[in-house]
């Protein structure tokens, strides 16, 4: 039963009038919280190559989790920190490269005995069952990419210098041996991706996180990441936000990624 007295209940709850300072102070509040999710814990990738087709495409844009396979920290003692494992789809620094971001599949962990035969990957001697790997065809069959390791990468190949140099020591048998602290990422779309095969190993220290979801995904030509002028760049805005509706890939909002 409400004992307040009748004359307090008949009038009006006034609202608290929030200062200006208050306002601001709340804003800049916001926008703090804001700044630490987008920088520490999730980041925005888009995806702007068919390297990880159909996992991926071109023009998904992916939210990053940059925390799960961080390095363990103290002041964050609550946060699940977990190993990168083998089928993990990460976000990284390209080896050689610290200003180039790539997106592949781990396919292999310190340790694994790693080789391709026929575009199939074979681990630790077993055959690997990857229903979204391309395979290559009698057609687009490359020995290098396809029997990796066993055929040297010849000149005027994608190979950079320092994996050409390196491969050899890196091979047991008919094996690349992954060594401690790398691993061996490809693409999903095998045939095209330039991934280990081509570059090396990942260093853990370049691994920023994983790919959570896809959050909005529009129809981009295979050749935009190409285009780097200022304008290319504000013509492809200028497209976007004319065909949003007509061009956005709806079915792929939200769809997570694994």
């Amino acid at each position: 039963m409400d004992d307040t007295p009748a004359e307090q209940r008949s009038q009006p709850t006034k609202p608290i009038e929030e200062t200006p300072f208050e306002a601001l102070a709340s804003i800049c509040g916001v926008l703090v919280i804001g700044l630490f999710v987008l920088t520490f814990i999730f980041q925005n990738f888009e995806i702007p190559s068919s390297s990880m087709e159909q996992t991926l495409l071109i023009g998904d844009h992916v939210l990053v989790d940059r925390v799960a396979l961080a390095p363990p920290s103290r002041w964050m003692p609550l946060v699940h920190y977990r190993s990168v494992a083998r089928g993990d789809i990460v976000v990284f620094f390209k080896p050689g490269e610290p200003d180039l971001y790539l997106v592949k599949r781990v396919v292999g962990i310190p340790g694994d005995r790693i080789h391709l035969r026929n575009g199939i990957v074979f681990l630790n001697g077993q055959q690997q069952n990857e229903p979204q790997a391309g395979k290559p065809t009698d057609v687009d069959y490359y020995p290098y990419r396809d029997d990796f390791p066993a055929i040297k990468p010849g000149e005027g190949s994608d190979v950079t210098a320092s994996w050409a140099l390196a491969l050899s020591g890196a091979i047991q048998g008919d094996d690349l041996v992954v060594p401690a602290g790398r691993y061996f990422a490809m693409g999903d779309n095998r045939t095209v991706s330039l991934d280990s095969r081509y570059w090396g190993f990942v260093p853990r220290e370049n691994i920023v996180g994983t790919p959570l979801f896809v959050y909005w995904s529009f129809i981009t030509p295979s050749d935009q990441m190409n285009k780097q002028s200022a304008g290319d760049r504000i013509s492809f805005i200028g497209h976007m936000i004319l065909h949003f509706l007509d061009q956005t890939r709806w079915r792929r909002t939200l769809h997570v990624v694994r």
